[in-house]
């Protein structure tokens, strides 16, 4: 999907009778080292309507909130047409292009991954999924979605749990938004 490979975090996203959870965990990690533990890595963007969080390097995953947020004021807060503008600008802009990082965003309708390499993403099932721990959190929170009535919120958070318990590179300090 993306020429960069993420060490060092988890984000899910999903929605289940009618709310949508977007959660991280919290761990930054510099090499081998760990150099914070509550990191926020997921906001709510554009008058609290659309969920956001990232993967990859914290200064250039802001860049890029900044310019998604601007992109989404643009176009009203549509959030297909903001994800495919951004990421024209990422291909052609010769400063965008260096920012290592992919975007998780959602509202109550779409989930969308988006990347530097042209890349508008939306997953079958609605479910996002990134980082190193990203496929542990998807397969739990596929597994709670057929098996059990909790809500998105307790699914994400028990989903990212799942995870930290498995990826080094991500921690049980989880922060999750919901719409």
């Amino acid at each position: 999907m993306s020429r960069f490979k993420f060490a060092g975090t988890t984000v899910l996203g999903l929605r289940r009778n009618g709310k949508t959870a977007l959660g991280c965990d919290g761990q930054v990690t510099f090499g081998d080292t760990v150099m914070k533990h509550n990191a926020r890595k997921v906001q709510k963007l554009y008058n609290n309507t659309i969920l956001a969080g990232f993967a990859g390097a914290a200064a250039d995953a802001f860049a890029l909130f900044e310019r998604f947020e601007a992109k989404l004021e643009t176009y009203n807060g549509n959030l297909r047409r903001a994800a495919v503008e951004l990421t024209k600008d990422w291909r052609m802009d010769k400063y965008l292009r260096r920012l290592e990082a992919l975007l998780a965003v959602m509202d109550k309708e779409f989930s969308l991954i988006i990347s530097g390499n042209g890349d508008v993403i939306e997953p079958d099932d609605g479910i996002i999924a990134l980082g190193s721990g990203g496929a542990y959190a998807l397969a739990a929170a596929k597994a709670y979605l057929e098996c059990s009535q909790l809500d998105a919120k307790t699914i994400v958070e028990r989903s990212l749990s799942i995870a930290s318990s498995i990826d080094v590179y991500t921690n049980d300090r989880i922060i999750i938004e919901e719409l």
